[in-house]
């Protein structure tokens, strides 16, 4: 065997040895450059194939009360359409990967199945403490989106921060989120009723069960547009909160891995910048209001 003198020989030293024992030296380093850059592309050839493999298809699901960005097609009761699959779709299906957006149940039901691994994207989910623990988050975020206190028209109320919406009872989807700062806000001080339709939460408000509805404006703006009710709401300014909407991988997901990550984030970042995501929004939105 070999010792580490022999392998790290000076050209002093070199020499001094025999013509034969110079070339069998020089042979074996090159052998063992060889094996070296052999067993690397046989690694790399290994891990990209894997990943060829784990990722075919991705699974994705979302929040199906989120239009024009996301909701259930009507045509197709187990699928999810909208600004965010069409997005998605142009971003991964040139990589030759299948995409399916499936319609899985509530909001809640979602952050269940990518906190258990059982889905390999979620489209659209704002950052919170507890969700960077079992997903991870794609920059630039999709859009930007802000959260209005809906109320019905003509009882309206004074509203200029949080503090305004205490005392009063509002309503949302379950397991929704706003944005950090006001989720700790909303726990600690306001009485907010959580149910599994937003339609449900605007009856309520009609009944005057709740004083409120806290739901984005470009979602609440679609949905009131479709059920006839543009008129019958208002949302108060300003708003609660503006947070970035994100694409995110579940941390259990055989499709995360770093390249594909960085890939699906550069070819967002490009769409982002030339304004496809508001192209998109247009269409669906009349997709959506149309669609009665």
């Amino acid at each position: 065997m070999l010792n580490h003198r022999a392998i790290c020989l000076k050209s002093r030293d070199m020499a001094a040895l025999p013509v034969l024992a110079v070339r069998m030296y020089l042979l074996i380093k090159h052998l063992i450059a060889l094996i070296c850059s052999s067993a690397m592309l046989l690694v790399l050839m290994l891990s990209t194939a894997s990943a060829e493999n784990r990722c075919k298809t991705l699974v994705v699901s979302g929040n199906p009360e989120y239009p024009p960005l996301l909701w259930q097609d009507r045509d197709a009761p187990d699928t999810l359409i909208g600004v965010v699959p069409a997005l998605l779709k142009e971003i991964v299906e040139p990589m030759g990967i299948i995409v399916e957006v499936r319609h899985v149940g509530s909001w809640a039901r979602v952050q269940h199945l990518a906190r258990a691994g059982e889905l390999d994207m979620v489209a659209g989910a704002f950052m919170t403490t507890e969700r960077f623990g079992y997903m991870d988050y794609i920059l630039p975020p999709i859009l930007q989106l802000p959260t209005s206190v809906w109320v019905p028209a003509g009882q309206e109320f004074l509203y200029r921060h949080w503090p305004d919406l205490l005392g009063k009872t509002g309503s949302t989807l379950i397991g929704n989120s706003f944005g950090q700062n006001f989720d700790r806000y909303a726990e600690e001080n306001l009485n907010i009723v959580p149910v599994r339709s937003i339609r449900q939460s605007f009856l309520m408000a009609q009944a005057k069960r709740v004083d409120y509805v806290l739901y984005e404006k470009l979602q609440g703006q679609a949905k009131l547009a479709r059920e006839g009710k543009a008129g019958q709401f208002t949302a108060l300014d300003p708003p609660v909160s503006s947070e970035g909407l994100f694409f995110t991988f579940p941390k259990q997901s055989p499709c995360n891995n770093y390249d594909f990550r960085e890939a699906v984030a550069d070819t967002l970042y490009k769409l982002v910048q030339s304004g496809r995501v508001e192209e998109l929004i247009a269409e669906y939105n009349d997709l959506y209001v149309q669609r009665n």
